[in-house]
């Protein structure tokens, strides 16, 4: 499978600041701004993430300079994330590529809810987010279908939004969790 250029690519490449320094600190402010949403939803406050990153608000602004840029740019940063996955684990056996794959968007979704709900599903960066996904992911759905492993009376679509619907849905423990995406993944395998 040869790696595709993806445009959520060039949207996290081009808000990356150059200087090493400046790039640690937007880096920090993303990885704190997913954990911080993934907690405490939309209203994640902006100075607790600042503090998580270990710089002060003022650095925060500097790179994000509006709630829903910094939304965007997590958002943009996971799904760039969720194509690099489907690079790294497009060697592996189709079933095993895709359910890899799978897994990893699972996490995606934590972040995904948090700012789903201040972004409009119609902004620009949301959609090409949502093509850039589609490019990762649906091409190791359609090996797994080709190799016999998985449903072809199952479109990708349909198989997100039943992870999506799982991964939504409130468990005690990420074990359970795991236990119902494998038992529904079952359900979407065909039988060798």
């Amino acid at each position: 499978m040869t790696a595709q250029p993806f445009p959520v690519s060039e949207i996290v490449a081009a808000q990356r600041p150059h200087r090493r320094d400046a790039a640690r600190n937007y880096d920090a402010l993303l990885a704190a701004a997913r954990e911080a949403f993934a907690e405490n939803g939309a209203e994640a406050s902006l100075e607790d993430i600042a503090r998580r990153a270990g710089v002060g608000i003022a650095t925060l602004y500097r790179n994000f300079p509006t709630r829903r840029h910094l939304f965007e740019s997590v958002y943009a940063d996971e799904v760039n994330e969720l194509c690099r996955v489907a690079e790294d684990v497009a060697p592996l056996e189709p079933w095993d590529a895709l359910t890899s794959w799978l897994r990893r968007f699972v996490d995606y979704t934590v972040t995904k809810r948090a700012i789903r709900e201040a972004l409009n599903n119609e902004s620009d960066v949301f959609l090409a987010c949502r093509d850039s996904m589609y490019q990762a992911g649906g091409p190791l759905f359609e090996r797994a279908q080709k190799a016999g492993e998985a449903r072809t009376d199952f479109s990708f679509d349909d198989l997100l939004r039943m992870v999506s619907g799982i991964s939504s849905t409130s468990f005690p423990d990420d074990a359970q969790r795991d236990r119902v995406l494998g038992v529904a993944l079952d359900g979407v395998r065909t039988l060798h």
